[in-house]
């Protein structure tokens, strides 16, 4: 990883909550920003963010997620999510995370990735693989 992954970098992205990141158990009319899409779109801001301070074969992957989803969004609304370098550790990188729409501060938390090699990963997912196609 490059020298300019460092606590206190961070960067913001914003999210159209569309159909396909809401829930409608209210009804269709007061569909929402369901929590498992919001998650998605912390991994994705928060691994957008390390790959740009990352060496040419390096990725990195989710291990741990603490927010408090605290605000519904409504679908249709845009939501804008923070997340800022708080700790790195080696390979480990800790981001707090921050995430509002037009009114309120929807999410707070952290989560946690690792940086990890392209090609060992791949070949530890090659190997898993062959094991559970031999189980089968």
């Amino acid at each position: 990883m490059k020298d300019s992954m460092k606590a206190g970098v961070s960067d913001t992205r914003k999210f159209n909550v569309d159909m396909g990141r809401t829930v409608g158990f209210m009804g269709d009319d007061c569909r929402v920003y369901a929590t498992p899409s919001l998650v998605c779109d912390i991994e994705d801001t928060c691994r957008d963010l390390a790959m740009e301070h990352s060496d040419t074969g390096e990725d990195s992957v989710g291990f741990k997620v603490s927010i408090m989803h605290s605000a519904p969004t409504l679908m249709g609304m845009d939501v804008t999510i923070t997340a800022t370098i708080a700790e790195v550790d080696r390979a480990r990188i800790v981001f707090d995370i921050i995430a509002k729409d037009g009114f309120d501060t929807i999410c707070t938390g952290q989560h946690e990735r690792f940086v990890v090699s392209v090609d060992k990963t791949r070949q530890r997912l090659l190997a898993k693989a062959e094991k559970a196609a031999q189980s089968a």
